[in-house]
């Protein structure tokens, strides 16, 4: 890899009194996990029903629900029933660190699902740590999550990106201008835009942060327009930067444009009028569409969750990343014979597999134990004129980011850091 700026070891240096620091606030609070003694078992699922990201949230609760159901339905987790805390957190940061303290200290949770932004997460780690708390974060995101107690679950910026920016400088050519969100989610998926650039003899010609506010891009239309790159990059989240892909239709800017936020999870392919996400192109682990058996055959997921959600508009990408997580804790406090926490968190780490819709035929995707992501099947789909998606690259992409790179093991070390490409590579400085 080009541009490696410091190693781990140096970088775990600079950073270890605030890592001690953090680590001397844990309670060692496990939640209810009592080793079994108990008659049912307690999922926390807060997920946005309302608010800037009930597009993307409601989808992640319907989902966690229906595999809630399906398990209860067979017996349980162990011959024990699910209950469910759920109350909405309303895209409020702040109540959301709330609803998390009330989880754990007071209906003391065996697990968490909670939250779909970047600054979510971050905005309740720290309780999380606190705790001890085990916790499945379920969104798409940046990457680069080592901590002990955190499931990083959806696919990762390296995973993502890595998939569809290779496809399109093929396609395409290497020049690129990127759009994101401008918060932590964006700003580090940018950099990794660079960084993948520089892997695959490409250039960022131009670099555009986009507050979650704005839903005016006449000016940045105007920019991509002077600069006329061979394809944009994309990273643009929240109902009101969806705007975007309608005034760049009006606009005729008709450049290809590659995404790990678009289609996937705010599903604008279905609720834009064509032709605002023609020639779209989203690296993703799962949309409704994609053609695998478990996915789209008669009985597969998306027939049960239309059964069960009639009304619903469609089923998003982290809506298939809470089902396949909440099986996944099944299997592993199964395996270990508890809902202790710590237990838990051991057999998670022991390399769950599960055959997730995402996977085509009889594949499974793997919980890789060291790092506490997953091996993803990334999928590029690419939207027509006429809003049909079709699926035009396929592969399996493991996290090598922390593997690789950074060298994270959670079963060898206890850490809560987050990693950045700032830290490793001088592109993204």
């Amino acid at each position: 890899m080009t541009g490696r700026r410091v190693d781990r070891r140096g970088f775990l240096a600079s950073g270890s009194a605030a890592t001690l620091a953090a680590l001397a606030g844990c309670s060692g609070f496990t939640g209810s996990g009592d080793g079994g003694g108990g008659d049912t078992i307690t999922l926390g699922i807060l997920e946005d029903r309302s608010g800037n990201f009930a597009l993307v949230g409601d989808p992640k609760h319907k989902a966690s629900l229906l595999a809630i159901e399906e398990i209860n339905e067979n017996g349980g987790i162990d011959g024990k029933e699910i209950e469910v805390f759920d109350p909405d957190p309303q895209s409020d940061n702040k109540r959301y660190q709330e609803l998390t303290r009330r989880a754990i200290q007071q209906e003391q949770v065996d697990a968490l699902w909670a939250g779909y932004s970047s600054a979510t997460r971050e905005a309740i780690r720290p309780i999380i740590d606190r705790e001890d708390q085990l916790y499945f974060y379920t969104t798409q995101y940046e990457g680069g999550v080592c901590d002990k107690n955190i499931f990083a679950v959806g696919p990762t910026a390296r995973q993502q990106l890595g998939s569809v920016l290779p496809y399109l400088v093929d396609e395409f050519g290497p020049e690129i201008y990127t759009i994101a969100a401008d918060y932590n989610f964006g700003q580090l998926s940018a950099d990794w835009v660079k960084v993948l650039a520089d892997e695959n003899d490409a250039e960022v010609i131009g670099e555009e942060f986009i507050p979650l506010s704005n839903s005016q891009f006449g000016s940045t239309i105007n920019r991509i327009q002077e600069a006329d790159p061979d394809f944009v990059m994309s990273m643009l989240v929240g109902a009101n930067h969806t705007s975007f892909y309608e005034q760049k239709a009006s606009a005729g800017l008709d450049v290809p444009i590659g995404t790990s936020t678009a289609m996937a999870q705010g599903y604008e392919h279905r609720r834009l009028d064509s032709p605002a996400m023609a020639n779209i192109y989203a690296g993703v682990n799962y949309m409704e569409e994609i053609p695998t058996k478990r996915n789209t055959e008669d009985g597969g997921f998306v027939d049960r969750y239309y059964e069960k959600f009639p009304d619903a508009p469609y089923l998003n990408e982290e809506a298939q990343t809470n089902y396949f997580s909440i099986y996944m804790y099944k299997q592993a406090v199964e395996q270990a014979g508890t809902t202790n926490q710590e237990e838990v968190k051991t057999a998670l780490e022991s390399g769950i597999t599960y055959g997730a819709p995402e996977a085509p035929g009889d594949e499974e995707i793997a919980l890789d134990g060291a790092t506490h992501h997953v091996d993803h099947h990334m999928w590029v789909m690419r939207a027509d004129e006429n809003h049909n998606v079709e699926a035009v690259s396929d592969q399996v992409i493991p996290e090598t980011f922390l593997s690789e790179t950074v060298g994270c093991d959670l079963t060898q070390e206890d850490e809560e850091t987050q990693y950045t490409p700032q830290d490793f590579y001088e592109e993204a400085g």
